[in-house]
């Protein structure tokens, strides 16, 4: 018997999204198999069939593929097996000769460090900022203090003057900035753990995405990172029509 197997990696969904996308596809009883292993933010799909003819699991799979590419779209970010989210990422911004900084509060530098280890990644990675604290933002990115006052460091006006900051601050064409409350405690306004603002500056157009994560700790801080790459690659494809 011939077996063959691709892999689907999808950015920006959990496990239970993707199943409910292709629970279709999950059900037909004579079809390839599929497997789903995810870390926070991240699923990758291996399609596999099994034939006494290879032609035949090849046409199989590659059909399965097709139509995952048809439903899922740009949130397939590659189909090799080892490639990162991080580095297609870092292939873009160097495909649109663009550079790109960031500003992280919540993430305390875990978006940097997912992009700073794609070897190559200087040739488009201005700088990182981690501005924990509201002075850090102010001084750092020039976050204004009349919006921290009035509407806290994490809000939506302070996400998109950090992603606005980050770029003027580095000359960076593209900046991406990270603010949220990633626990155990929320805000005392009662905005609750797990709420994230990301901010993306792509050329001078900003765009804020709300998210709300849920988790320990480790993994809203974690999810956020990967939200906050899967944004910037969308923003990229979008501004560029990729």
């Amino acid at each position: 018997m011939e077996n063959y197997t691709k892999m689907v990696k999808i950015c920006g969904m959990d496990v239970s999204e993707v199943r409910q996308k292709i629970h279709d596809l999950l059900a037909v009883q004579d079809g390839p198999s599929f497997s789903f292993s995810a870390s926070p933010g991240e699923v990758d799909i291996e399609v596999s069939f099994q034939s006494e003819q290879e032609a035949e699991a090849r046409e199989k799979v590659k059909e399965v593929v097709r139509e995952l590419k048809v439903r899922f779209g740009s949130s397939i970010f590659t189909t090799k097996p080892k490639v990162t989210l991080a580095e297609t990422i870092v292939d873009l911004l160097k495909e649109q000769e663009m550079t790109v900084t960031t500003v992280e509060s919540c993430t305390g530098g875990l978006l940097s460090a997912r992009l700073t280890d794609v070897a190559g990644v200087s040739e488009v990675f201005k700088q990182g900022f981690i501005t924990y604290s509201n002075k850090a933002k102010r001084k750092f990115v020039g976050v204004k203090k009349m919006t921290l006052k009035k509407y806290t460091a994490v809000s939506e006006q302070a996400a998109w003057e950090m992603a606005r900051g980050g770029a003027a601050f580095t000359g960076a064409d593209a900046c991406i900035s990270v603010t949220g409350y990633a626990g155990p405690d929320g805000g005392e306004d009662g905005q609750p753990v797990g709420l994230v603002y990301i901010g993306c500056n792509i050329r001078g157009k900003i765009e804020v995405e709300e998210f709300h994560f849920s988790g320990d700790r480790r993994t809203i801080r974690e999810l956020a990172a990967t939200h906050a790459l899967t944004f910037l690659r969308k923003c990229i494809l979008e501004n560029y029509q990729i």
